[in-house]
């Protein structure tokens, strides 16, 4: 369907058109190749990840030294983020010199109109990481004027990686290498629709976050919480939820994700690639025959609108 991105001047991209109204055309064997980058970030960083988790939280003094606070005390880091991260950095050194890279971890910036940007979130859902509850990804995509062309979400503790081109399709890739385009489900209506949303670490948008859960709810076959943004988008796009939505996501947390739900042919509404998340713009990404339901009861309900971090 395409992508469609808010702020003080909306401007839309269809996400499975690589040559948009106002945006410049892209090469297609520069997005194979920016994809083919993008995976292999992604599966290298998951597989240190997954390597690292037993020996960093086997329990003990090291596990507690290995977790610090950033915003807030619930929002945490993991000498394992920062590893991963550092990993991704070594090897876009390598494989692709000169490129910028925008980290959750190292920070970075979009860069201007004409250069690639890596965009890298190395462990999305690091409290799951930290907990052993098996959803947490590594999300890495290549950017452009703040548009992806390419991206590869890693599930690290279910092995299979997604993965999208701009105008090329996604897919996801199982431990044995097979690989299975991605497409949404067809809901039929918002009333049978099963959303995935996520929280904020501020107690004011966690609370408003709330009061707009039991607001939606009645509206809805149900909802999860499954506390990775990226996977949560993939999982649109491989057909296991009908829709996500989410406020206040930073850029690194929807960069690849959002691509993938598109290419995947779902509607998928943006902030500007960017955006601070302490603003609270909500993200969507939906099933294409409830997405104009869906927007309407998010617009009814206030959903719609920003929940700021404080």
């Amino acid at each position: 369907m395409g992508i469609v991105r808010e702020s003080n001047s909306s401007v839309t991209a269809a996400a499975t058109d690589p040559h948009p109204a106002g945006q410049d055309p892209v090469d297609p064997g520069e997005i194979a190749e920016l994809r083919r980058v993008a995976v292999h970030l992604a599966q290298a960083a998951a597989a240190h990840v997954r390597a690292r988790r037993p020996e960093v939280f086997g329990g003990g003094e090291r596990a507690r030294d290995a977790v610090q606070a950033k915003s807030s005390p619930t929002d945490p880091v993991t000498v394992v983020d920062t590893e991963a991260e550092q990993l991704i950095r070594r090897l876009l050194g390598e494989l692709r010199p000169g490129e910028q890279v925008l980290g959750e971890e190292g920070g970075g910036s979009l860069g201007d109109d004409t250069q690639v940007v890596w965009v890298v979130d190395p462990i999305d859902g690091t409290v799951n990481f930290m907990y052993g509850i098996p959803a947490y990804g590594v999300s890495v995509a290549a950017m452009r004027g703040g548009r992806s062309l390419a991206g590869a979400v890693a599930d690290v503790a279910g092995g299979h990686t997604y993965s999208a081109g701009l105008g090329a399709g996604a897919t996801r890739t199982d431990r044995d290498g097979t690989a299975i385009a991605l497409r949404c489900n067809a809901a039929g209506s918002v009333g049978m629709a099963l959303l995935a949303t996520g929280f904020g670490y501020g107690a004011a948008r966690r609370a408003r976050q709330g009061q707009l859960i039991a607001e939606l709810l009645p509206h809805v076959r149900d909802i999860r919480r499954i506390g990775s943004a990226a996977l949560d988008l993939c999982m649109v796009a491989a057909g296991l939820v009908d829709a996500h939505y989410e406020h206040g996501l930073n850029t690194w947390d929807w960069a690849a994700g959002a691509l993938i739900a598109a290419e995947a042919g779902a509607r998928v509404v943006l902030p500007r690639a960017g955006t601070v998340s302490q603003t609270g713009e909500l993200v969507v990404a939906s099933a294409p025959d409830i997405a104009d339901e869906l927007i309407e009861l998010f617009d009814r309900l206030g959903v719609s609108a920003a929940v700021p971090e404080s």
